[in-house]
């Protein structure tokens, strides 16, 4: 049995797996139910919406991509753990009751980044993965945690206060603006102050920039006019960002805001201008919803109560934007972790999707090859972390154009790759952004050197289904190979909870929208072999 926080005001389930053990599998939705719209929360369940059951675990499948025809994994030896860590990432801590949110996105043109009843839940949902990491650091200590960025959804202090108090376990209150109760008393809606857990202390977490963390919506450098709004009291007037070309400089649409005095957190003031003849909507100010620059966001890591004071970030190079750091997670284990920020600047043209691409300005490039070289000739493996993949190849129209690399990036996306081809001891990259449970081989150019070879693994979102986080334990194999282990993890909620309310609602708004609702979790064992200075190295242990 897992040892439950006394003080967090809402305990997880006090049995704790990972989908190695068991899985989440969605349960269909009944042939005879009608479509459900997406904001007819109180609908989900009477047709049978959001509905899962536990299935079996998924082992891991062992991936022998980067290693020669002839190597035999039959030959590992007794394996020795060099470093087990977690990354959280997309969380998107959302002030729904924002003036600046996109609601009317979600409800009237389906995209579900723009509106789903998880908006309601989401600093509960990191609670819950907080406490299920702690009881997974009681079975098999932590090294370390990343949060691989997008803290925030849309650039506001308050959002990201939400998520540095939910890790130092400070009280919550995830109402903004005028203080709303839905449903009178304590804890039981919503809107209610609690108490987090708080990380277990032990564990040091670190942080990466993500694209919504300094962009609005992800996509775009906030204006004086989105700036202004997010402190006011009058809901944000757009046009489709995604069709107008305009950007955001397009208007005739009301894009609506959560009424947080309802149940069901109901939308209120969205549609077209022509529908509000007494003017625009109104809710009430809240200055806390301020958008951060990106040095501001850099900053309020500092003020914390967990370890390492910064999460990693320089306290000068924060001052000045520069958000690319290393660490060494342990003294006797020479492993390296590089923390790169790779979102685009706030002064880069923003084309019809903003600027919400991959990309490396000169400054970051010459920073990243120079910690590289660094590692390299200190014989420590490497592990790159970053918010936005690379080498992922996905289409460059619509929305999915927003998973390529910046063509104001310093490189292109196949010129870093190939630059990173040169480093053998670089083993890994962690990711986030795709909301995905992806794993990519990016092999060695020459098959003559294997150890050139390295994985990429992203992990998916805690805001959207499937709702999980990933460990990520390396081992020496005493073979000359290492082996990674990434596993995925639902957060184990209790039955009943806002957390697995909110379950339920990120996979009723997957159904709703007709997004694959299959199981999605991926747990692999990846082999990367040593290069001979790496296997002296590691001999030495």
């Amino acid at each position: 049995m897992t040892k439950i926080n006394p003080e967090a005001s809402y305990p997880i389930d006090s049995e704790v797996f990972t989908t190695v053990e068991r899985t989440i599998v969605p349960v269909p939705i009944p042939s005879s139910a009608p479509k459900v719209p997406i904001h007819e929360l109180s609908k989900y369940s009477q047709y049978g919406y959001g509905q899962w059951q536990y299935g079996d675990g998924l082992d891991y499948e062992k991936r022998l991509d980067l290693m020669p025809a002839a190597y035999d994994h039959s030959l590992v030896a007794e394996p020795m753990r060099l470093l087990n860590f977690f990354t959280m990432t997309d969380i998107h801590l959302t002030d729904k009751e924002s003036p600046a949110q996109v609601p009317y996105y979600g409800y009237e043109w389906g995209v579900i980044s723009g509106y789903s009843g998880i908006m309601l839940y989401t600093t509960h949902v990191l609670d819950a993965a907080v406490q299920t990491v702690n009881a997974l650091h009681q079975k098999k200590s932590f090294d370390f945690g990343i949060s691989l960025g997008d803290d925030c959804n849309c650039t506001q202090h308050n959002e990201l206060r939400w998520f540095i108090d939910v890790l130092d376990g400070q009280l919550i209150n995830p109402c903004s603006g005028a203080k709303d109760d839905p449903i009178p008393g304590p804890l039981n809606d919503y809107q209610d102050e609690y108490q987090a857990a708080g990380l277990d202390k032990s564990i040091p977490w670190y942080q990466v920039l993500g694209n919504h963390d300094h962009f609005w919506m992800g996509m775009f450098p906030p204006d004086d006019y989105i700036r202004e709004t997010l402190i006011g009291d009058t809901i944000i007037n757009m046009d489709n960002i995604f069709t107008s070309g305009a950007g955001i400089n397009g208007r005739g649409y009301y894009m609506g805001s959560i009424d947080g005095r309802t149940p069901y957190g109901d939308i209120i003031g969205a549609g077209p201008v022509s529908d509000f003849p007494d003017g625009a909507p109104t809710i009430p100010a809240d200055p806390n919803r301020r958008s951060l620059f990106r040095h501001e966001w850099f900053s309020e890591f500092f003020d914390t109560t967990t370890e390492p004071k910064g999460h990693g970030f320089n306290e000068s190079h924060a001052a000045s934007g520069f958000g690319c750091y290393s660490f060494e997670p342990k003294s006797d284990v020479p492993i390296k972790v590089i923390v790169v920020d790779d979102t685009q600047r706030d002064e880069d043209p923003s084309g019809p999707y903003g600027n919400g691409k991959g990309s490396l300005d000169a400054e970051r490039y010459e920073w990243l090859v120079n910690e590289l070289d660094k590692g390299q000739a200190e014989d420590k493996l490497m592990i790159i972390a970053m918010h936005i993949p690379i080498g992922a190849n996905p289409e460059s129209s619509g929305l999915n154009a927003l998973m390529t690399f910046s063509q104001y990036a310093v490189v292109t996306e196949e010129e870093l790759i190939a630059k990173l081809h040169t480093y053998p001891n670089l083993i890994l990259i962690v990711a986030g952004h795709r909301h995905l449970n992806m794993v990519t081989a990016l092999k060695s150019p020459d098959d003559s050197r294997p150890e050139l070879g390295f994985w990429e693994v992203e992990t998916s979102s805690l805001r959207e289904f499937p709702q999980q986080f990933r460990t990520i334990e390396v081992v020496n194999n005493n073979n000359d190979t290492i082996s990674i282990f990434a596993t995925d993890v639902d957060p184990a909620v209790k039955e009943g909870s806002f957390a697995d309310i909110s379950r339920t609602y990120a996979l009723a708004a997957e159904q709703i929208f007709k997004l694959p609702t299959e199981n999605r979790s991926y747990n692999a064992e990846l082999v990367v072999q040593l290069s001979p200075e790496m296997q002296a190295k590691l001999s030495a242990l």
